[in-house]
């Protein structure tokens, strides 16, 4: 199957020009002017935007949590990333106890198996740090295709400094990368006693229980780990000001930290914890919501390139029936997480782009390129001869009021409901193939379950 996008601008990450783009095999066969119309489709991009497809490498699909699981699997999380412009996922995947990494990873790829509709890959979660385990980076990194490795900070399931260390060092022998999850667990501890004790445990009181300097102290800490052994490390999720303050101090002194946000981060605050009745809980996730001064910093961080990834850490519950299971009087019970992976792209170009905050090629760096790099997808992230033909058409003057009801997250609500956007996509293709496309007033998924692929991952540089 052949096919020519004609006509459009292709945006890169260091620039953007006008030409056509020939697809065969679901690969980016040539690039140039006028190039030959005898392919099996023709499609005019004219005043529409030839985008590579955004990667998302933090989600939770399918995710047992706090005593029920993730609304997605991933059958509607990737029908959702489609419908988004999302043509990879990076999920994690939590290893429990007793299993080793390989058997946590054919675990969550038989959970996959016919269902994703996008390519994906996985990042294993170390959460029981036996000497095997360790030793199994290795094999995790060259042969299983997922050289990028969570740990937590918080938690019960909690990794020490000690532990921290080792991977540190196992990953900088074979070419992975540690991933934490950086907030300070005896500060929220000492907090979550403080409100237990007062009676204040309302939705607000979340975020007050989780402050702005328990990230900050975990950032400084994990830096030094990776100053000592020499290795990187990746701050998943950064959300504060402070935090990220500490992430350009040790990039300054040459120290390989590396950091993502998400959209929540930069345009949503501490106030949404106000609303009435229990609507605060929509907003719970970990780290909070910040201040608005936290959201001007991330945006700036992102500019000046000490945050080099955008992602979601789409996590969603129900507002009824789940988030309200058991935490309407005591907000250490409301379900951590909030849906996110269909609103990526059109949320930062229409907040980012659209509003002069950053640059069309800065959004393809953070959304695409930078992701592909950081994570060994070698075939993703750029609309280049031989990459994958993982495409987005985007029409940067369609207009978007994004509500619950046309959006395809299996959650009942979304963080942003009632926004209008600027800027969507009206035609995405994963290898070639159409997933997803505007119809009438909003993107309907066009692919099919099981057409994604498992991606093994190479070593990182």
């Amino acid at each position: 199957m052949s096919m020519l996008i004609k006509n459009g601008l292709i945006v890169t990450s260091t620039g953007r020009y006008t030409a056509d783009v020939l697809i065969k095999d679901g690969k980016i066969k040539a690039i140039g002017a006028d190039l030959d119309n005898s392919a099996q489709n023709i499609i005019d991009a004219k005043g529409k935007y030839v985008l590579p497809g955004a990667i998302d490498p933090h989600t939770h699909l399918s995710m047992p949590f706090m005593g029920t699981s993730a609304q997605d699997d991933y059958a509607t999380g990737t029908i959702a990333a489609a419908c988004g412009g999302v043509t990879s996922v990076i999920d994690f995947d939590l290893q429990q106890k007793g299993e080793s990494i390989f058997e946590a990873v054919e675990r969550k790829k038989s959970w996959a198996e016919g269902k994703v509709a996008v390519d994906y890959s996985l990042h294993p979660a170390i959460m029981d740090p036996r000497p095997e385990v360790i030793d199994e980076i290795k094999d995790a990194i060259l042969e299983y295709g997922t050289p990028s490795f969570k740990i937590f900070m918080v938690y019960d399931f909690r990794v020490d400094d000690a532990t921290m260390i080792r991977l540190l060092q196992e990953t900088k022998k074979y070419g992975g990368l540690v991933q934490v999850h950086a907030e300070n667990v005896h500060i929220i501890d000492h907090l979550n006693q403080e409100f237990e004790k007062a009676g204040t445990l309302s939705p607000y009181y979340h975020a007050l229980s989780r402050p702005n300097i328990a990230e900050e102290e975990a950032v400084f800490r994990a830096a030094k780990m990776v100053e000592m052994t020499d290795s990187k490390i990746y701050i998943v999720h950064l959300s504060s000001k402070e935090g990220l303050a500490r992430v350009k101090e040790a990039q300054d002194k040459g120290i390989n930290v590396f950091a993502e946000t998400c959209p929540q981060y930069l345009l949503l605050d501490d106030e949404r914890y106000k609303e009435s009745g229990f609507n605060g809980a929509k907003y719970v996730m970990s780290p909070p919501l910040r201040t608005k001064e936290s959201n001007i910093a991330l945006w700036d961080g992102i500019n000046r390139g000490n945050i080099q990834i955008l992602a979601t850490d789409h996590c969603p519950f129900d507002f009824s029936g789940k988030k309200d299971m058991n935490g309407t009087d005591d907000y250490r019970k409301i379900p951590n997480g909030a849906p996110g992976i269909e609103t990526l792209l059109m949320l930062m170009h229409s907040e980012g782009v659209a509003k002069g905050r950053i640059s069309l090629e800065k959004m393809v760096d953070v959304l695409s390129t930078a992701t592909a790099k950081m994570f060994g997808l070698k075939d993703k992230g750029e609309i280049r001869v031989g990459k994958d033909a993982d495409i987005v058409i985007f029409d940067p003057k369609q207009k978007f009021t994004i509500t619950q009801k046309k959006l395809h997250m299996n959650v009942d609500y979304t963080p942003y409901e009632g926004m209008e956007v600027t800027g969507m996509p009206v035609e995405v293709y994963s290898r070639g193939k159409k997933v997803s496309q505007w119809q009438k007033d909003h993107v309907e998924f066009v692919g099919e379950k099981g057409y994604g692929k498992f991606v093994k991952r190479e070593p990182l540089i």
